[in-house]
Order: C-alpha cells, then structure tokens, then sequence
C-alpha cells in the first residue's frame, strides 16, 4: 500500500487500508481495493464480483445479476473512503451517512466474473458534506453512474 499527498502522485489502499478508513464489513464492504487516489478529488475503487456474493441467491438464481443499489453503494463506499483518508482520519473510525442518490442511471447488468471499476469525482464540499459523481465501469465500459452526497460523522457525535 502506497499513500501520497504530494500533487501529481496517486495512492492506493488495498483492503486491509480499506477496512481502516470505512465501518463496513462483509457482506456489506463492496470495495476490495482503491487505487489512484489524488487528494480529496477522484478515486478508482475495484469491486471483483463473484457467484460466492449472498445476493446472487435471490437475484436472480437462473441470471445472477448484481442489483443496482448495490453498485452504488460501492461508489459511495469509494467517494467515502477518499473522503475519510483526505481528510487524514485514520485512528478514529468515521461514519460516512448517504444523504442522497440523484441522476442513477443503469445502463447494462453487471455479473459474476466482472470487475467493477468505481470512479469518483469530487463536485464539491462543504463542512462534512460532500458531493460526487461517480461511473461503475466494465471493461471500460459504464454500467452505472450517479451523482451521490454523503455527510461524514463523528462516531462519538451519534446518537442511539
């Protein structure tokens, strides 16, 4: 794993750095690694998808196909983790809450053996609010893209 803040150089975090900057776990984590990372503004998450994933189950069992709001969720958990390793928030973990979903479009079913390319770009922040545009590719090719908001939280600020 390779982390940079210099302009210019890209970073990376394999899953186990992953697992550092967001809360989720399996089944829920659906990033397995982000490379080229540049400060706060872009990121390509990874998401290899295989027939092992609980929802291929019940959707569909004769023509698994992996449901849209996941391959969304996968965006906003890579648009999450840059956001939490930009802002340099390693030791404490961070609640990154989805505050909404606007212009998804699907555009071609996404499958076991594909591997989910995840691009992010940051279109603004402001405070602990964030907004991204984001692209699930395979092969190149968009199969997904939205834009999404996400306001990161303080754990200790939570209330139950």
């Amino acid at each position: 794993m390779t982390e940079s803040d210099t302009p210019g150089e890209l970073g990376t975090a394999d899953v186990m750095r992953v697992m550092q900057l967001l809360p989720h776990r399996y089944p829920f984590l659906l990033v397995d690694k982000i490379r080229d990372m540049v400060r706060d503004e872009t990121a390509v998450g990874i998401k290899n998808v295989t027939i092992n994933e609980p929802f291929f189950q019940g959707h569909f069992p004769k023509y698994p196909v992996m449901p849209g709001v996941l391959i969304i969720e996968a965006l906003a958990q890579t648009a999450g983790a840059l956001c939490v390793h930009a802002a340099g928030r390693t030791n404490i973990p961070q609640i990154v809450y989805f505050m909404g979903i606007d212009k998804a479009k699907f555009r071609k079913p996404v499958v076991p053996g594909d591997q989910l390319h995840l691009h992010v770009k940051k279109l603004r922040s402001r405070g602990p609010v964030w907004r991204f545009y984001g692209e699930a590719r395979v092969n190149e090719q968009v199969v997904a893209e939205a834009e999404i908001s996400a306001m990161i939280v303080d754990p200790e600020n939570v209330k139950t």
